[in-house]
């Protein structure tokens, strides 16, 4: 199920009209290094892995979506911060992906 929802981010991005070609390469190489600790988070922690999968993809809807809704994006973005933080300390490098990915989509709207 991860996987599929991975995919489906990648088809997003790859898809987005409103996306530079440097963005597009940056957010790929993003989703890569979070699909990787996603899928180390899933091996102890199934549910949450799928949370911030499921936030990432909202996240991405929102951001590369044509007529963005700023308040949407932001509740989004709030949604995917949430579902990491608490991995701070125990996978640093997936909370270091989800900040980098949360910061290049919230500055895809500027």
């Amino acid at each position: 199920m991860i996987q599929d929802t991975i995919a489906k981010i990648e088809a997003q991005i790859k898809n987005a009209a409103s996306l530079t070609p440097e963005r597009r390469e940056e957010l790929t190489k993003l989703l890569a290094t979070l699909k990787a600790e996603v899928d180390d988070l899933a091996l102890t922690n199934q549910e949450d892995a799928q949370s911030i999968a499921g936030f990432t993809q909202l996240s991405t809807h929102e951001a590369t979506r044509s007529a963005q809704n700023p308040q949407l994006l932001e509740h989004s973005l709030n949604g995917l911060t949430a579902s990491a933080a608490q991995f701070e300390k125990s996978h640093p490098r997936l909370f270091q992906a989800v900040q980098s990915i949360t910061n290049t989509l919230s500055n895809l709207g500027i």
